[in-house]
């Protein structure tokens, strides 16, 4: 393994890796959660999708593929993996789909068994692990308003463009909580105009205001970074990347000199969010909602059930505190968790359908998932 500039290590997906994990330490014995979860399907390209010569394996560096990055741990491995499950599900071309997982150095799990626990899930899936290295931001994390935001992979987004091979210059970025319900062609293709570097759903509607403190505020100088901006509040849990913009721009290290202040003063509350509305609030080009229906974890104290926002849903996230999986073996879901345990491959319990405990009304013609404006 090669370590980079920045302290990164990655993690090719190649043969040798499959003969490791059978053996010593890494064996299939280390990592008993392998057994709990089940195969996914395969899912082939449809018609119109590039040709791919037979046995040949993808290059990171293609172009014809979809680059999704998304985090890989073993707190969120469930819901990570029915996230691919998803894309997969209702992509028209999922064999030029290709995975960036950012896992961290010292994961409970190891990153060596997380890669391999994934090829036996997704056995075809194009993929890459890379290994991030905690003390690259440890320094500059302060507290949160929940623990769980200070976990040091939610800030691994900001160094995408330094961990993912310079030849991937667009990426769409995915929380672990979220699933699909449309094709991610359909996101990849959003155009990213002038000289914008992420797009993401807005809401304008929004207090902006909450996101950051009084001592933010009421300073001389602070404010002023959004000069005549109209920023407005978006959720870094989906964003597409211009990552060539990005490296171009040192938009990491912009996103790091916020994260110093904030250790000299207390500038905001709300862990990686903040720093990212600092920088690109108002310049971000606005996505359709339907591309993050965010909050179904509800608040990040109580994890309270929330319902969908009005219009046509392409996107489930339970950004907040509440869990799908964990309030289904909790035998207290939400309404809407349900729509989440279709992709969930972990097999310790029993399915329950979802329309046992749903009546959604159908429309195909609204939303590719079947189902429209329920839970409003």
């Amino acid at each position: 393994m090669k370590m980079g500039r920045f302290g990164f290590f990655d993690i090719t997906v190649v043969c040798f890796l499959l003969a490791l994990s059978f053996s010593g330490c890494y064996g299939i014995r280390s990592f008993p959660e392998e057994r709990r979860f089940a195969e996914a399907p395969e899912y082939r390209n449809g018609v119109g999708c590039p040709v791919t010569a037979q046995g040949k394996t993808l290059s990171s560096c293609d172009p014809s593929l979809v680059h999704v990055a998304m985090t890989l741990d073993s707190e969120y491995l469930r819901g990570s993996m029915a996230a691919v499950h998803s894309v997969l599900r209702h992509a028209s071309c999922p064999e030029h789909v290709f995975f960036h997982f950012i896992a961290a150095e010292f994961d409970a799990t190891s990153p060596r068994v997380l890669t391999q626990l994934v090829r036996s899930i997704f056995p075809s899936l194009n993929f890459k692990v890379y290994i991030f290295r905690e003390d690259t931001v440890l320094n500059l994390i302060s507290s949160s308003i929940r623990q769980a935001l200070e976990n040091p992979l939610n800030y691994a987004r900001n160094y995408l463009g330094d961990m993912l091979d310079p030849c991937v210059t667009r990426v769409i970025y995915l929380d672990s909580d979220v699933v699909l319900v449309d094709d991610i062609q359909k996101l990849w293709k959003v155009n990213l105009t002038g000289s914008r570097i992420i797009g993401a759903p807005e809401y304008c509607h929004a207090n902006f205001t909450i996101y950051f403190t009084d001592t933010f505020w009421s300073d001389p100088v602070l404010p002023q970074v959004f000069g005549s901006r109209n920023p407005c509040y978006f959720n870094t849990g989906v964003m597409v990347m211009d990552l060539k913009k990005w490296r171009e721009g040192n938009y990491r290290q912009k996103i790091e000199r916020w994260m110093e202040l904030q250790r000299q003063k207390r500038i905001y509350e709300l862990g990686s969010l903040p720093p990212f509305l600092l920088v690109f609030g108002g310049l971000v080009e606005p996505i359709n909602h339907r591309w993050n229906q965010h909050g179904l974890g509800g608040d990040n104290v109580m994890g309270s059930c929330r319902s969908l926002h009005p219009g046509p849903v392409s996107l489930l996230h339970w950004s907040g505190k509440g869990k799908p999986w964990v309030r289904l073996d909790e035998k207290r879901p939400c309404p809407l968790d349900y729509l989440w345990e279709p992709y969930d491959l972990y097999k310790h319990r029993s399915k329950v359908r979802v329309n046992h405990h749903l009546n959604l009304g159908f429309s195909t013609s609204t939303n590719p998932f079947g189902y429209s404006n329920y839970f409003i």
